[in-house]
């Protein structure tokens, strides 16, 4: 086997000199993954450099980096959060000026050339792979690697981070079943997801949740009622709901993007949690509770699952590396890893099918999705 990978990474003696970034929202397995680039460098190359951007494409543009060494890598595969601190910056203000006029894409292909870096490594979600995929259109080697609690990066089955939120948010809900059950009592569990339901759906039915609301499927609040009304006349004294901070009304969903904007702005209500429980409340239903596990579905170590996917993940990222394949995304496809032209994934979201098997599946055991 050591033979085969010899021959395989043969005439790849010269140094390497890569970069990493992590950007956006943090995750439970991003430090694991970036162990699994540099082990899978170290381990076939003599000489490697590593250089970490700091805070995510902040360190990029303004040159905020230092040389990291395998202690760095040590230890870390347990560990959550990121070891190189991140930052969001949308993808939309990539190509504007920054306030002293600085030329932001410019000042990272800069900082890129400074460093005769062979491969630029960037962890991230939707938008940091719109920005590395600039980067790639800009001449920089690239490579992508999906993070995100959300689940939604397109051209992947799942994304680093995710089962660990699952286990989070799913830990939640069953945390509450409990207190719901002796106190009969109607609990909304808000899970995070603005724009897509991967998250709340698994751990809604992980958590045996009676009502999950998806930012994929517009809810009737009548139906919702309804659904809570036939688990108080079978003697349920009880329910739950799992409900996606991105969940929208039938009505709302109806309003073109700048009016329900407007109406978010002056909406009176925290979140839409809130005002789920004063429309109950309003239908004579009863007591209502809230409960937002909020960043903690970021935070912790990550699971075992995670742990294995990110490994593999960044294993993949090295061959690639080694092999000089760049401006590719590292996904996996039904339990094999793949390389995805960033090309071809960029700006897509991976949104639930209303028509989904799952869903399906989920509404023939008598969860309610509102519609």
């Amino acid at each position: 086997m050591q033979e085969e990978t010899a021959n395989i990474y043969k005439g790849c003696d010269a140094m390497k000199r890569i970069g990493l970034l992590t950007s956006g929202g943090d995750c439970q397995a991003l430090n694991a993954t970036m162990r699994g680039v540099v082990k899978g460098l170290s381990s076939n190359i003599e000489e490697l450099e590593v250089y970490g951007f700091m805070n995510g494409y902040k360190g990029l543009i303004y040159g905020d980096y230092r040389l990291l060494t395998s202690k760095d890598f040590s230890g870390i595969l347990t560990t959550g959060g990121t070891i190189l601190g991140s930052s969001r910056q949308p993808f939309k203000l990539m190509r504007e000026p920054d306030e002293k006029g600085l030329d932001k894409v410019e000042a990272m292909k800069q900082n890129y050339y400074k460093l005769r870096l062979d491969c630029l490594v960037i962890l991230g979600g939707n938008g940091t792979q719109k920005t590395a995929n600039l980067l790639r259109e800009e001449g920089l080697n690239v490579i992508h690697l999906p993070k995100t609690i959300d689940n939604d990066i397109w051209g992947t089955d799942m994304t680093f981070g995710f089962y660990s939120a699952v286990n989070i948010a799913t830990e939640a809900i069953d945390c509450i079943h409990t207190t719901a059950a002796s106190h009969n009592r109607v609990f909304i569990v808000e899970i995070m997801g603005h724009k897509v339901g991967w998250l709340t759906l698994y751990a809604g039915i992980a958590g045996g949740a009676d009502i999950i609301l998806l930012p994929e499927i517009p809810y009737d609040i009548k139906k919702v009622i309804e659904a809570i009304d036939r688990r108080t006349k079978a003697g349920k004294g009880f329910t739950v709901l799992a409900v996606a901070e991105g969940a929208i009304s039938k009505q709302d969903a109806k309003l073109s993007k700048k009016e329900y904007k407007k109406k978010i702005e002056e909406k009176k209500y925290p979140s839409v949690a809130y005002e789920l429980a004063e429309e109950i409340k309003a239908a004579n239903g009863p007591e209502v509770r809230i409960t937002v596990p909020g960043h903690t579905q970021r935070g912790g170590s990550p699971c075992p699952y995670d742990r294995v996917l990110s490994t593999r993940i960044g294993v993949t990222a090295a061959d690639l590396i080694l092999k000089e394949q760049y401006g590719y995304m590292v996904g996996i496809v039904n339990g094999k890893m793949k390389k995805v032209p960033l090309a071809e994934v960029s700006g897509k979201l991976k949104m639930v099918d209303p028509k989904d098997q799952i869903i399906q599946e989920a509404k023939l055991m008598g969860i309610s999705f509102g519609d």
